[in-house]
């Protein structure tokens, strides 16, 4: 007999560890309908109050990978390792567009599963969308001939995919329990592992642009994730990468595939961009096993990167997924009818960015959503974005908006001036890459 609902909350509201039992017939009843909303909630909260331990959450998370369907790639003739990347999210942030067909070019198979835009933070599905006719929901035949094709495939996750997760992240947005460890993390991997992954790479952002903004915060979480995702049998590193600029010099979803493709082709680069790109698909080539140390996996990163050959792997895909045919050419991203220089009121160094504030000046334009169901205007946001340490000049260009209207524009040029300090002295910019979160040692046998 499943244990009652009111139980197992008791259990955890007093501070107790959940067995397995009671966690089961926690995430079956979440899929099941058989918890009520009240149920579901009171759980939420005590988890959020209480925590659970790695074993608890390697449980919940299990559990919640197998509440709907797990992926099995073994009899769709793909060749190479299964990996994946996560992303905490951030501004400007299009390394999923980079990462997946630069790992395809150094011989791995990578099914990403991305999601929309939430809050300031933009998502991969509204960037590739920007593409005209791009599909995110390929039914598997259409997948797994994208996945021959191209070696990877950035879609939406199925709802057959963790469907109790997906109950348990509606409960929480309106319980204030968004920011549990333990939920957050059995959220994140219960999707991944129901991918059929046998590696991933996770980025942990740190900053004012980051959903945990201290670093304290970050590394709780990376570490989370990476003990969990050991104890369920994925292997997994993390990277904890600084947000507290945009990432790249453009925020908005057509603005942010030009800037991929020109970073494919070889067109324009930025620094820290490509830092923190060659740095997540090193680690995740040498996690597949495609590099027998990290400078060779790094190695096979640069080639795939500086022969065209990832550009490759993202053109098919494109074109696999109904978008494009000749993505690197033409890929038939529109323009916003009204651009407009945010210019600097004086002269001196960009010190300082408040990059949530220019996430949400981005939504603001129209290139995120305000509530549930809104349509994203794929062309405007912001480009030519200066860096922090940038000297600039009185009335010298800090973004380009890209907006429907003037009106439009010219507040979210006042959004962008507001959000940059400019001082006397260049600042101390920290590196992009700021820890890698590895899982731990095991410890002496008892």
């Amino acid at each position: 007999m499943s244990p009652l609902a009111q139980e197992v909350i008791r259990i955890k509201r007093d501070g107790g560890a959940l067995g397995r039992v009671q966690i089961d017939a926690f995430v079956d009843g979440l899929a099941r309908g058989t918890w009520s909303e009240g149920q579901a909630a009171a759980m939420a909260m005590a988890i959020l109050l209480r925590g659970m331990d790695t074993a608890e959450t390697v449980a919940l998370t299990e559990a919640m990978t197998h509440s709907g369907e797990v992926l099995d790639w073994r009899d769709a003739g793909l060749a190479g390792p299964v990996l994946d990347k996560h992303s905490t999210g951030g501004v400007g942030d299009k390394v999923s567009l980079l990462l997946a067909p630069i790992v395809a070019a150094c011989g791995a198979v990578v099914p990403m599963i991305s999601g929309r835009g939430l809050g300031h933070t933009g998502g991969t599905l509204d960037k590739l969308e920007a593409l005209p006719g791009y599909g995110v929901n390929p039914d598997r035949a259409a997948m797994i001939a994208c996945l021959r094709a191209a070696g990877c495939a950035i879609v939406g996750a199925s709802e057959r995919l963790a469907p109790a997760d997906r109950r348990l992240y509606a409960i929480r947005d309106v319980t204030a329990t968004v920011e549990s460890v333990p939920l957050i993390t059995a959220s994140i991997l219960s999707k991944k592992l129901a991918a059929g992954l046998q590696g991933l790479v996770l980025d942990v952002k740190l900053g004012n642009g980051a959903f945990t903004p201290s670093a304290d915060q970050a590394r709780a979480l990376a570490r989370s994730l990476v003990s969990v995702a050991r104890g369920a049998g994925l292997p997994t590193v993390a990277l904890l990468s600084d947000m507290s600029q945009p990432l790249g010099t453009t925020a908005g979803n057509a603005l942010e595939v030009r800037e991929a493709i020109d970073f494919l082709t070889g067109g324009a680069r930025e620094p820290r961009l490509l830092e923190l790109t060659h740095s997540l698909c090193a680690q995740l080539v040498h996690l597949g096993g495609l590099g027998t140390t990290l400078d060779e996996a790094a190695q096979r990163v640069r080639r795939a990167l500086d022969s065209g050959a990832a550009a490759d792997r993202f053109a098919r895909m494109v074109a696999a997924l109904g978008g494009p045919a000749d993505v690197l050419r033409e890929a038939g991203l529109g323009r916003a009818p009204v651009r407009l220089d945010a210019t600097a009121t004086r002269s001196g160094f960009v010190c300082a960015v408040d990059t949530r504030a220019v996430g949400l000046a981005v939504v603001a334009l129209g290139g995120g959503r305000r509530c549930a169901g809104e349509r994203i205007d794929p062309t405007v946001g912001l480009s030519h974005w200066q860096a922090l340490g940038t000297a600039v000049a009185a009335g010298q260009p800090l973004a380009c908006v890209h907006a429907a209207s003037r009106a439009a524009a010219e507040e979210a040029a006042a959004a962008v001036r507001a959000a940059i300090v400019i001082g006397d002295a260049p600042p101390v910019v920290v590196p992009i890459v700021q820890e890698v979160v590895t899982p731990p040692a095991p410890g002496p046998a008892a």
